[in-house]
């Protein structure tokens, strides 16, 4: 008898929801019990239950008789990161006899577990839900995982990790730079503020014009599509490969509903999808909120076990430990991606290189139009994510990533060490060190919705966390130089200069700068000329008003992709934004000295706006 058959007969389901189930997998291919399973028909307990019976396997899914069953001393000879992924524990070994304790007793990758380790063994399986699979994992090998999520980077490339914030030649560089500084004042203050003024306009020079150029190549995004309409629509569905969804939250009830119903409408075979559903532990309210929206079986609640640092992306790297997919996204808890977007990236990785780690998709904001704050982040991130990641990509520059909707080859993501737990903007530094191992970032012509940031407070403790994780990923990469450059060449090194620890020194000097000439305006002080000879003069003024006008400008160029007209007027307030920059940065340079590991947490749910119903756009 077939499952399906099994099933009903059982009255676990009814005939309609059986012929559903099998058009289902006639068109998408996938394990029938684990399709009706994932279209909600069926409920975790009873299909493991009713698979075990169906085989003629035992099942158990009481914990304390499950860890009754377990030789401790035989289970530790394993690794736990192979029988996460071949779903398998191997309980004990009586006279020549193995027992496994499997969620999936008639899989392939059982099969290959048991001819890698047990080929002429009498085996004996036991089936057990994929949760309680965990959480035998998570009993037995939990401060290995932990100690892999937080450390697993640094073991493997000490030299790429956050966790050491200045490396003895930096302390030495800036100890020698102060130094050399007070001697020079001493000497001749006048000549060495002219210098310093020098060195930083020259520096804005350059920064404005590579903007510029960039956000120029950019502007064929308009024109050109990673992936048509038609492309998907040719897509052959059944060979979709399983897709993992990170979905990282912390204290986040209010908006958890969002993302779990956007991915419930997403145009994607359900059972191919891979959500876990990232939590700490005294997290309660998020969990019991998620909970209560009672998702289909492909969704996995797994709670962070507490460490330090409590960041984002080691909750990511815990996840990926138990991820299944090929191919891994992550998703904020208030993100609505376009319900083509997962197709779209697997279209992307098929016609691009073996070379590629990572599609970008963009990101947008559903309540742009609530207050100025959202105005401008609209603008902001239309322009960097429609311009400037498009103008990257096609100069071939290093692309530093956004903190969601990035698509990632698994295989290449664990091979690069995953995520840094120490970098408060891990997105970006693993774009760059992407980049600094010879794979290639490219992005999809597909958007996300977000919720923009509403609040001023609020706003400036995100900013000042991006910021800092910037400061962090140029003091890493800045003493790994030499390999940057070897795997990027000379146009991609600058680059990573300039926008990387650009960016916050731009920010850190706009206020001096400004407040210099603000001064010299209205007291007219003719002791300032000294600071300003003829040639510093010129570049000063030159970016004082085409620096100005670029940035209005790029921000005028951000909204004809998206037709966001209304906003027009708003790019010409963009040096107010420019100030809240600089209040974040000197925020962020603060705390790098103070608690550079210090994750600030964004509230999300604080918007007015309710969020739109998201297709493609």
């Amino acid at each position: 008898m077939k499952i399906g058959e099994f099933l009903v007969k059982k009255n676990l389901i009814t005939e309609e929801q059986l012929k559903e189930a099998l058009y289902y997998q006639e068109k998408y291919g996938g394990r029938l019990g684990w399709i009706l399973a994932s279209l909600g028909y069926i409920n975790r307990l009873d299909l493991f239950k009713a698979l075990a019976e169906h085989f003629g396997i035992e099942f158990l899914y009481d914990l304390e008789q499950i860890k009754s069953l377990i030789d401790k001393d035989f289970l530790l000879k394993f690794n736990p990161y192979e029988l996460s992924q071949y779903e398998v524990i191997p309980a004990k070994n009586i006279d020549n006899k193995i027992i496994l304790l499997t969620s999936n007793p008639e899989s392939y990758k059982l099969d290959n577990f048991i001819k890698k380790y047990f080929p002429n063994k009498n085996i004996e399986k036991i089936v057990i839900t994929d949760l309680d699979l965990i959480k035998i994992l998570e009993i037995y090998f939990k401060e290995n995982f932990i100690d892999r999520a937080v450390h697993g980077l640094l073991y493997m490339s000490p030299q790429y990790s956050a966790s050491m914030v200045f490396s003895k030649g930096q302390v030495f560089f800036m100890g020698l730079f102060l130094y050399a500084s007070l001697l020079w004042i001493y000497k001749n203050p006048i000549s060495y503020f002219t210098f310093i003024i020098l060195i930083t306009q020259l520096f804005y020079l350059f920064a404005i014009g590579f903007k510029f150029i960039v956000s120029l190549a950019g502007t064929k995004s308009e024109i050109q599509q990673t992936v048509t309409d038609d492309e998907v629509k040719a897509l052959n569905e059944e060979n979709l490969p399983v897709y993992t969804v990170l979905v990282p939250v912390y204290k986040e009830p209010e908006v958890i509903g969002i993302l779990i119903n956007s991915l419930k409408k997403i145009d994607y075979p359900q059972h191919k999808l891979d959500v876990i559903l990232l939590l700490e532990e005294d997290d309660i309210e998020t969990y019991e909120a998620a909970k209560a929206q009672k998702p289909p079986i492909n969704w996995r609640f797994m709670k962070v076990p507490p460490s330090l640092p409590k960041t984002k992306p080691k909750a990511c790297n815990y996840g990926l430990f138990f991820s299944r997919g090929k191919y891994l996204t992550i998703y904020d808890a208030e993100d609505m991606p376009e319900s083509d977007q997962l197709k779209k990236v697997v279209i992307a990785f098929g016609k691009a290189g073996n070379n590629y780690i990572c599609f970008q998709a963009a990101l947008n904001y559903f309540n742009k139009d609530e207050n100025f704050l959202t105005k401008m982040f609209t603008l902001e991130y239309s322009y960097w994510f429609d311009y400037m990641l498009p103008g990257l990509f096609n100069l071939k520059l290093p692309i530093p990533l956004g903190g969601t909707s990035n698509h990632f080859d698994v295989e290449k993501l664990r091979e690069i060490g995953a995520w840094d737990p120490f970098n408060t903007t891990e997105d970006a530094d693993l774009g760059v060190r992407a980049a600094g191992k010879g794979y290639k970032v490219g992005v999809v012509n597909s958007t996300t919705y977000e919720e923009a940031n509403a609040k001023l407070k609020n706003w400036i403790r995100q900013r000042s966390r991006w910021i800092k994780g910037y400061m962090q990923t140029w003091l890493v990469h800045a003493r790994n130089s030499k390999n940057l450059y070897k795997s990027v060449g000379l146009r991609g090194f600058l680059a990573f200069h300039l926008l990387i620890g650009g960016t916050p020194f731009t920010f850190l000097m706009n206020p001096i700068m400004w407040s210099i000439f603000l001064f010299w305006l209205i007291a007219q002080a003719k002791s300032i000329d000294v600071l300003f000879p003829t040639f510093v003069l010129y570049i000063s003024l030159f970016n004082l008003l085409f620096g100005n006008f670029i940035g209005v400008y790029l921000n005028m160029l951000a909204v004809f992709r998206r037709k966001y007209y209304e906003l027009l007027p708003y790019a010409f307030l963009n040096p107010i934004y420019w100030m809240l920059h600089s209040i974040a940065s000197y925020k962020a340079l603060y705390e790098l000295f103070t608690k550079p590991f210090y994750w600030q947490k964004t509230q999300h749910g604080i918007t007015k706006f309710k969020p739109p119903a998201i297709s493609n756009a």
